[in-house]
């Protein structure tokens, strides 16, 4: 595509992508569906185009007041991802002018709220956290989020499939906690390989993985992945259950689960029983009171803690979102917690990085429900042979209480996780 029309091309994805009206992700899918003859390069140089804007929005709406013509184009040349002699072809000497100017600019001469380019709401929870580590925080959250796969355990090896992917020019390293995990440079094109069509991979954050770690599902035990989604976790806690016993994959979204059942397909499970209910009280969730050994809930949350990813997330989401929602997961985990036997596991995360979504949720969960004892994620994560488990752990007694990710310290998104055993024999 000649480098006009790829600007151009840009400017108007940079456009509708800040209408903010659905997730990024859902706005550049639509905009390649309707524009079939894009090439690979092309896609990914609008993508990440966008990706770049969304993240330093703060910043580039600062710069580009200095700049003219539209302002979506402004915004496009200052995120473009490509070669800069490349995008300067497609430039006005004043464009090109305007831009070696932003260029000059030093990070140490911009105001704060253009450094870290994060909503107001948002920092001050941050900084509350964690102090000193809060720009390391806004660094790492300027990155693309790494790729991890998760390998299938009850069909293929690590080390083997780790083998194959060298075999196929795709270097991996081995992910530093999950011991199901492969860490990817670049961004091959996985779907075309044998390992992805028959099973062996799932694209799945390390953080993720160690959710479902964390359960510690057993053979022959009953299973309910209350928040189940697209079925990533479901689809670990399987393989680690070795297709026995019975997995219950709940979601209220009848759309998400579709999209478990290819991957379903592939993974060889037969133990997986995806159902949609209607709410946290649906008949289907009564019926199971007092029969599971072990329930995750992977709360719906503002997932700020993906922020790497989906970087529009801080500008679509807001304390009131975050109140109701908090309001949301609470009833869900009290539901949830009915489903448990006497010794049952109970485990409850988010991949938000705010602590009324995660420790407040926790505590109140305790303090009403004394008949769940919390457990410390740093044992639990030590009997599992989780390398430098207590570095994953935090809270407020002795250090360890939950499982605590963050994207500067461990390399994954921002994930939490508390987990209870219920009383009784």
């Amino acid at each position: 595509m000649h480098p006009k029309a790829l600007l151009d091309a840009c400017a108007e994805i940079v456009r509708l992508s800040l209408q903010l009206e659905h997730p990024a992700d859902a706005t550049v899918s639509r905009y390649f569906r309707e524009h079939r003859s894009l090439g690979p390069r092309e896609r990914a140089t609008l993508a990440e185009t966008v990706y770049a804007v969304l993240r330093k929005k703060l910043l580039f709406e600062h710069m580009a007041r200095s700049g003219s013509g539209a302002k979506e184009r402004r915004l496009a040349i200052l995120g473009f991802h490509g070669p800069r002699d490349f995008l300067k072809s497609a430039l006005t000497e004043q464009e090109k002018n305007w831009l070696d100017q932003c260029d000059t600019v030093q990070p140490g001469d911009l105001m704060e709220h253009h450094r870290h380019n994060l909503p107001d709401w948002l920092v001050q929870p941050l900084k509350e956290q964690l102090g000193d580590e809060f720009w390391p925080l806004v660094e790492s959250l300027s990155q693309s989020g790494t790729l991890d796969l998760r390998v299938n355990t009850f069909t293929d090896k690590r080390t083997d499939v780790r083998k194959e992917l060298a075999a196929a020019g795709i270097q991996s390293t081995l992910t530093p906690y999950s011991p199901w995990g492969l860490r990817i440079e670049g961004k091959p094109a996985l779907t075309k390989l044998d390992a992805f069509a028959r099973g062996a991979i799932e694209v799945q954050d390390e953080g993720s993985q160690l959710l479902a770690l964390l359960l510690e599902a057993g053979r022959g035990e009953m299973v309910v992945d209350f928040c189940a989604g697209a079925g990533g976790k479901t689809l670990a806690i399987g393989a680690a259950m070795r297709s026995t016993g019975r997995l219950y994959a709940f979601d209220t979204s009848a759309h998400r689960l579709d999209a478990l059942k290819p991957r379903l397909a592939r993974s060889k499970l037969s133990n997986v029983h995806p159902a949609a209910i209607a709410h946290e009280r649906d008949d289907r969730v009564k019926r199971l009171a007092g029969k599971i050994d072990r329930v995750l809930v992977d709360a719906p949350c503002s997932g700020l803690g993906t922020l790497r990813r989906n970087p529009d997330l801080k500008w679509r989401q807001s304390p009131k979102g975050i109140e109701e929602m908090t309001a949301k997961q609470a009833a869900i985990l009290q539901s949830a917690a009915r489903l448990l036997k006497p010794g049952g596991r109970l485990v409850y995360a988010t991949c938000s990085v705010l602590p009324q979504e995660n420790e407040a949720i926790a505590q109140a969960f305790s303090a009403a429900n004394k008949d769940f004892t919390p457990l410390e994620a740093r044992d639990l994560l030590t009997h599992l042979k989780v390398a430098h488990a207590a570095s994953l752990c935090s809270g407020p007694a002795t250090g360890g209480e939950y499982l605590r990710l963050w994207p500067h310290r461990h390399g994954t998104d921002g994930f939490f996780a508390a987990v209870w055993q219920r009383s009784g024999s």
